[in-house]
């Protein structure tokens, strides 16, 4: 329930604090009070939109604070808290919206920051508002359906199908970009495959073209190479001294030889000695090694060959596909790779997404039938009761009728529904079509009871509901609303006396000139039983309280 509301610089309210209590509350005042401006307060915490002609004059900022006492129990709007970061405090909530003078505005609950969005997803679930324009509401399908739905007890089950439907949507949006992707894929697959083909059976090696370059280069010059390495092996084996041919390694170890001789006579032979012998070691190590290479370089014509073409193969690739080298020609056809497996591995993802997508319609359609049955069950009782409401209201021959449609399988099911209505008995037409203004007054208040009885909506305000009726009519009406007010609270603004006299508390709400300011200011207070009385008579006579008058009043409030 509402406990309280808080109003600053809003409007002509310059400030304003009010409690609440449980049950009916009556709020009346003269047309052009600020009634209006009341409910534009309670619309603005509740997430309405927002500007600056909003603010009083000369405010820089308005706020309209609204305190809430709802179940502990409640736990749809306990997750949505939870889901929110917002404390729950164990259903005591502050809702407080603040707009500045650029008309930009900001929102809490419970001090938590929250957006527009959430704070309209929250207050949806505290207070439920009927102007007198929402007998429009009587044209809106879904509103039918929610109220034949919340009489039926079905009203879990349609959200159930709503997250099944939101669900469905999703997959199947997934499944519509699955389906672009692969038809994308499908236009590029055999130039992509060949491409892949081609650098796979390349068999691709980082540094292979510069390893082959060298190759190349000894390949084309072996002649030559084995010509100059047999000459240097034989410059190492043979040399001339006096005729004789001795190899260099002979006459190293004959010059070792004299000098080691000599040494016993002159040291310094000794060191020459080593030097020489270290030298005649060294190039026998060379020699090893030119043999080696000598050995081991090749003649053949066809292995160059090979070669050559091998470069010309990978220097092709390189130019083709702008690569500088082997690296980058591996790295495309890795890209290349993981295409052609992405194209693969969508279509089985495609294939596990069908499958979803038919297990979650199947799922919708078995929600969808129990939800049919139950608004089919309920069809006649809703229409028996809303009948009887609506008899007692003064039609006496009044006949609500429930008809089930069926329509494309949506959110809410596979059902439609139309509500026909008849004032005479006969003929029941769509109740949108209904021309009386009383009429659809009763019939709105009649099916918003059956909303509250059956929503478990803590607070309910109607907006002057009773338009278009008067004397009997209202007093019924006003009975109805104050039997609602028994199990919920319920803010009834009215200009009928009948209505207001049913009420467990009276608000006034009036204008009132600001001498001091020279400026309207909308006020309004609780009434004691005596301005209450007062209250209830001029609604009755005018502005000329006449003794009839205060006694029909009296009469009023104490029947």
């Amino acid at each position: 329930m509402l406990s309280r509301l808080q109003v600053r610089n809003y409007v002509l309210i310059d400030s304003l604090e009010i409690d609440f209590p449980e049950g009916l509350i009556i709020i009346t005042g003269q047309t052009g009070a600020g009634k209006s401006i009341l409910m534009g307060a309670l619309g603005l915490v509740m997430g309405s939109k927002a500007d600056a002609s909003m603010l009083s004059e000369g405010a820089d900022s308005c706020v309209v604070e609204a305190e809430f006492d709802v179940s502990p129990d409640d736990l749809l709007l306990k997750s949505v808290m939870d889901e929110n970061d917002v404390e729950w405090d164990e259903g005591h909530l502050i809702v407080r919206r603040v707009v500045n003078r650029s008309g930009r505005s900001r929102a809490f609950v419970n001090d938590s920051p929250v957006s527009v969005q959430l704070l309209q997803d929250i207050s949806s679930q505290l207070v439920d508002v009927h102007s007198q324009h929402q007998t429009l509401l009587l044209s809106d399908k879904g509103f039918q359906l929610d109220t034949l739905d919340y009489f039926a007890d079905a009203s879990s089950l349609c959200e159930e199908c709503t997250v099944l439907w939101k669900r469905l949507g999703s997959m199947k949006h997934e499944l519509s970009e699955l389906d672009s992707r692969i038809s994308r894929m499908a236009v590029e697959q055999d130039y992509n495959q060949a491409q892949f083909n081609q650098l796979e059976a390349a068999s691709l090696r980082e540094g292979e073209l510069a390893e082959l370059e060298e190759e190349q280069k000894q390949l084309a010059n072996a002649e030559e190479i084995k010509t100059g390495l047999c000459s240097v092996e034989e410059l190492f084996t043979s040399a001339s001294s006096g005729g004789e041919v001795m190899s260099i390694d002979a006459s190293l170890k004959e010059a070792d030889k004299v000098l080691s001789r000599l040494s016993r006579f002159l040291p310094d032979a000794a060191a020459l000695s080593e030097r020489v012998d270290s030298c005649r070691r060294e190039i026998d190590d060379i020699l090893s090694e030119v043999v080696s290479l000598n050995s081991r370089i090749d003649l053949s014509q066809s292995r160059l060959q090979e070669v050559e073409d091998r470069m010309s193969m990978l220097y092709g690739l390189l130019h083709k596909h702008g690569c500088a080298d082997e690296a980058e020609l591996m790295a495309l056809r890795d890209r290349l790779s993981d295409i052609l497996y992405d194209s693969t591995h969508l279509e089985e993802k495609r294939n596990s997404l069908m499958k979803e997508i038919a297990s979650v319609e199947s799922q919708l359609k078995a929600k969808a039938d129990i939800l049919h049955e139950k608004r089919q069950a309920a069809s006649v009782p809703f229409a028996e009761a809303m009948t009887g409401s609506i008899r007692n209201l003064e039609l006496p021959y009044a006949v609500f009728e429930v008809e089930l449609l069926p329509v494309s399988m949506n959110s809410k099911g596979y059902d439609s529904v139309q509500f026909r209505f008849s004032s005479t008995g006969r003929n029941a037409v769509d109740v949108a079509r209904c021309a009386s203004g009383g009429e659809m007054s009763r019939i709105m208040l009649a099916l918003k009871a059956m909303r509250a009885r059956y929503a478990n909506m803590p607070t309910m305000v109607f907006d002057e509901i009773d338009t278009g009726v008067s004397g009997s009519v209202a007093d019924r009406m006003g009975s109805m609303i104050c039997d609602m007010g028994q199990f919920m609270q319920v803010f009834a603004i009215t200009h009928l006396p009948q209505v207001a006299a049913k009420g467990n508390a009276h608000y006034l709400v009036a204008k009132d000139i600001d001498s001091a300011v020279s400026k309207a200011v909308t006020t309004i207070k609780k009434l004691s039983r005596e301005e209450r009385v007062l209250e209830v008579a001029r609604m009755l006579s005018g502005s000329v309280l006449t003794d009839a008058a205060v006694a029909n009043a009296k009469s009023l409030l104490e029947s």
